[in-house]
Formats: structure tokens, sequence, C-alpha cells
């Protein structure tokens, strides 16, 4: 295999392909845009027909490069994986690695709006509101790559009993953000992709991705 079938790289538009070990449409437009001008075209793996990667494992680490590698073997691209959640003071880190079923955990419906309402209930009777949004991010170039990159990234703030907003998804309308005095659902767009949880592990990964592409 050439270094460019390795990369991903198409000579006819120039661009690097790279599969996004998801099928969340939220974090595939947080995710394009963070990524906006680089030369890269980000595929979501739903379209290459790749099914969705188990996530067996109790770190948010272990679980992106499970999906990254699994991506990566099934199509032969780099792949790009993002394992992340709202971990929560008072419930010891919970929902943590099991945020996007966190309700379903409790023979719930797996939604955004039973995810939060699970939350509010589990936190009556604690004064402690303190969270933060935690990602890792892990690109491997092939399956097989013994030299992931690897990015984490935490965003501060609380949790609120009353949502507010209208953007973002998951927990975001009951994710305060200190110090820009709104939840993550009322941050336009680009305010959210400059200052989450994303955006820090993006930043960090993205000072090393020349040296891997």
């Amino acid at each position: 295999m050439t270094d460019r079938a390795v990369t991903g790289y198409d000579a006819a538009t120039g661009l690097r392909k790279v599969v996004l070990a998801s099928n969340n449409a939220g974090k595939l437009r947080e995710f394009a845009a963070l990524l906006a001008g680089l030369g890269i075209e980000l595929i979501p793996q739903g379209e290459l027909g790749v099914p969705e990667a188990e996530e067996p494992y109790p770190t948010f680490v272990e679980n992106a490069l499970t999906k990254a590698r699994h991506a990566s073997k099934l199509t032969g691209l780099p792949a790009l994986a993002d394992d992340s959640g709202l971990c929560v003071k008072a419930l010891r880190g919970a929902p943590g690695v099991y945020s996007a079923r966190y309700a379903q955990l409790a023979g719930r419906e797996k939604s955004d709006a039973a995810n939060n309402a699970r939350l509010i209930e589990e936190l009556v009777g604690h004064d402690d509101r303190s969270a933060h949004y935690f990602c890792v991010l892990a690109l491997v170039r092939h399956a097989d790559d013994p030299e992931p990159l690897i990015a984490e990234g935490r965003w501060h703030g609380a949790i609120v009993d009353t949502p507010r907003g209208a953007h973002g998804f998951g927990y975001d309308p009951h994710f305060f953000v200190p110090a820009l005095n709104a939840t993550a659902a009322e941050l336009d767009p680009a305010t959210k992709n400059a200052t989450s949880h994303r955006a820090i592990a993006m930043k960090k990964l993205l000072a090393r991705l020349p040296e891997a592409l």
C-alpha cells in the first residue's frame, strides 16, 4: 500500500479523505466546521456502509480507539473517532461513557430527552451541580496504526434543572457555562465550536495533524 493510499489522499480532488466513526449528525456538523478549510473531506461511516462499533470499555480513550480502528478496517481509510460525554461530580462521573444511553440503561427509550430527564432525577437532593463535558479524539491512519493520535478536552460547567436554548444536542440545554453566562444550547454554533470540549480536543489534534497525514 502506498503512502497516499494510507493517508486517503485523492489525487482528483486534492483532498484527504477521513472517515468519521460516527453517525451522529450533531457531531458531524461540529467536526465539519472545525476541519473546514484544511483540505480534509470528512465522510460519515454510515455513507460507507460501516455499522456502529461496540463500545464495551469503561474509559473514553479505549472506546474512541475501538471505533476508529473499526471504521478504518472496514473502509481502508484513515478514521477519526470521538468518544465523549458528560461527567457530573455528584454522580461520581456519571453518566460518563454511558451518556448517549443513560436512560436506556434504566429501561427507558434511547433519546436526548430521556437522558436529560434521568439526569435531573438523579441529581435531586444534590447541591453540587458541577460537571464537565469530556472528549477524547482518536485518529488512526490505518486500522493497525501503532501510533494513533490522541487528544482530549474538558469543558467545565454546571447542571441546571430547567432546560434553556434550542441549539446543540445531548445534554446541552442543561449544561450551563458560567464563563459565557449561557447553557451550551443557548450558544450559536460558532461560539460553541470555539469553546467546547470537542474544540479544545480538536485544537490539540490539529497541532499534530501535519505530521500524521
